[in-house]
């Protein structure tokens, strides 16, 4: 029960620092912590006390490996919620770097101000 306290008080910091904070440096690291919260309850979801791995192997009881297996199905979702949050956190760098070189400043209502 504690890990997903955990994983929910993560998810509720990030969703803080991207709502309330107005410098965008905050807003990124933000948006990375909620992006860890939610691998980290994907990760929760398919761990089981006591699990094996699921590779099956020669002479293995199917209904043993069955009921003792972790279900593979949210390490793959981790896994492609990894390399997706890869591109998105590069794609947010770029753009905070061309906004500071646009604007020279990373304060959300100042960019805003100087909109014109």
């Amino acid at each position: 029960m504690i890990p997903y306290l955990f994983a929910t008080a993560m998810l509720l910091i990030g969703l803080y620092a991207i709502v309330a904070r107005r410098n965008l440096i905050k807003i990124v690291i933000g948006v990375a912590i909620t992006e860890y919260a939610v691998n980290l309850f994907l990760i929760l979801l398919g761990y089981r006390a006591g699990g094996i791995p699921p590779i099956l192997s020669k002479g293995m009881d199917l209904n043993k490996f069955a009921a003792n297996s972790v279900d593979p199905l949210p390490q793959a979702l981790t896994v492609t919620s990894i390399v997706i949050g890869l591109g998105v956190m590069a794609l947010l760098a770029a753009l905070v770097l061309r906004l500071y070189e646009k604007y020279g400043t990373l304060d959300e209502s100042e960019i805003k101000r100087l909109k014109g």
